[in-house]
């Protein structure tokens, strides 16, 4: 059993460029760690870091090693060393490498590597199948091995297309390496890490209670994240739903309190974007600001973009996904006349109030008194369906990747097609998704993807509607106040998103 005092042990090795400090970057959920770059011997010295508990006990630690670059000279070199009549075993020929002239001069990257693999417990060999299996693979094994450790073969970027992961087996098992582990450091498995620390606890048997202890922790962790992200989606919801902003019937008044209510609007997003990418320990360039056509922020597609909504399969009457009318909802306050919630819907794309002259003669004169603005419930259905599809995105992500999650996530997690078809006006006024094709390679498989979320599930409608009639619940509303009703909802709500995800 292992102790807080004494944690396991592991030297993460391989060739050149293949991912090893990407493996230490997406098991400690810190794409900070060393340094990672699309060419050869970016690590030069050894670097460790421990994978801890939530309760802070250190059950692993990680060292990061160079590159292994000339295996078959150091193989050549220890026959002069040790000949093989001598009978020397592995251990013993590479000390005595260690203690040569060399493990100064040509071969000192290399030695580093088997001095810490000497240390260590274990080893995990890190390979990108995305390469062909070479010699020189072989001749880095056989020099592993020697060392007398276990080793784990770590089959990196498996859900690239260039992957061929059955080569790579077919090659370990020739070498007596019939236990290996798929983990693409860019895009794991949900349960990638389970399955390495399972592979491990075969392996190094009088660490499989620590290492049990740790897969359940890392379970915990996750179900922790998933719990308080689906609580931050509430929180937006609500806020979004519960906003409502007063305005004159005057159409210089409306088409100014329309642009503010999307900017509260989309300002509330960024803020909840912001937060699950630190809840999930990634960095805001992992997911960029991009321009908008109108002012604000937006990630893959403008809030208030018919396009967004069509993308989603978000269903919309006819003629209210149209460039012109998006977005915003008039509910009407006196003499008991209500329009419902769909009853106009707000603002030019391009900033400028045309409901007037299409609606206007026919319902502002028949109204008096005053009236509120409040965000159109197609529009938070796209406010929480892109941000569950931000959580998968973010679940699915490794602290490897390097590339941002851009406007591609939206193809990518969305239906293929709307659920209702556009009308002509609104395919003018949309905007293209954001973001260009990775390089070959670079993109998990589509079978990796989850099956795309079409709708919020029918509990979130309802307690939406709740929250609309609650204007001080919205904390970017005029007047927010506390509320234990509003927290027991967001905290409904939240279990109801957690159930979709």
């Amino acid at each position: 059993m292992t102790d807080a005092s004494n944690p396991i042990d592991l030297a993460v090795v391989g060739h050149t460029n293949t991912g090893k400090t990407s493996l230490l970057r997406t098991l400690l959920r810190d794409e900070y760690f060393g340094e990672v770059a699309d060419r050869p011997g970016t690590t030069r010295h050894v670097e460790s870091a421990q994978l801890l508990t939530e309760t802070g006990q250190a059950i692993l630690v990680l060292r990061d090693t160079p590159g292994l670059e000339d295996a078959m000279g150091v193989l050549d070199y220890l026959d002069q060393l040790s000949p093989p009549q001598e009978r020397h075993d592995g251990p013993d020929r590479i000390r005595m490498l260690l203690d040569s002239p060399e493990s100064a001069g040509r071969f000192e990257q290399e030695c580093r590597v088997l001095a810490t693999v000497l240390e260590t417990d274990a080893a995990l060999y890190v390979i990108d199948t995305r390469d062909p299996v070479l010699p020189k693979h072989r001749d880095e094994l056989m020099l592993l091995a020697a060392c007398g450790r276990p080793i784990l073969p770590v089959l990196n970027f498996t859900r690239a297309t260039l992957s061929d992961t059955v080569a790579w087996r077919d090659a370990l098992a020739r070498l007596g390496l019939h236990a290996t582990v798929d983990f693409d450091t860019v895009a794991p498995a949900l349960d990638g890490e389970g399955q390495l620390l399972d592979r491990l606890a075969l392996m190094l048997d009088h660490h499989a209670a620590a290492l049990q202890t740790l897969r359940t922790d890392l379970g915990q962790q996750r179900l922790r994240r998933l719990q308080d992200a689906t609580r931050l989606i509430a929180e937006l919801l609500v806020d979004a739903a519960a906003l409502r902003l007063p305005c004159s019937q005057d159409p210089t008044d409306m088409a100014a309190i329309t642009l503010g209510l999307r900017k509260r609007t989309r300002d509330r997003e960024q803020d909840c974007v912001h937060a699950l990418l630190k809840r999930y320990r990634f960095s805001k360039m992992t997911f960029p600001h991009h321009p908008l056509p109108l002012e604000g922020e937006r990630w893959g597609m403008d809030l208030f973009n018919p396009q967004a909504l069509r993308t989603f399969g978000i269903q919309v009457g006819k003629g209210m996904a149209t460039g012109a009318m998006a977005g915003a909802t008039i509910d009407v306050l006196t003499g008991g006349l209500s329009l419902g919630a769909a009853a106009l819907l707000g603002a030019a794309i391009g900033g400028a109030w045309q409901g007037a002259s299409q609606w206007g003669k026919r319902l502002v004169g028949r109204l008096a008194g005053n009236t509120e603005m409040t965000v159109d419930d197609p529009v938070l259905h796209l406010l929480g369906l892109r941000q569950l599809a931000l959580v998968r995105a973010l679940e699915c992500r490794g602290h490897a990747a390097m590339r941002p999650i851009d406007g591609d996530l939206l193809a990518r997690m969305a239906p293929p097609e709307p659920a209702l078809p556009v009308e002509p006006a609104a395919e003018t006024a949309a905007t293209e998704t954001e973001g260009q094709d990775a390089p070959e390679g670079t993109l998990p498989a589509s079978d990796a993807l989850p099956e795309p979320l079409r709708r919020l599930p029918p509990d979130v409608q309802r307690m939406l509607d709740e929250a609309r009639g609650h204007p001080d619940w919205s904390s970017i509303g005029e007047d927010p106040v506390p509320d234990a009703r509003r927290e027991a909802l967001v905290g409904a709500m939240a279990q109801a998103l957690f159930a979709a995800l």
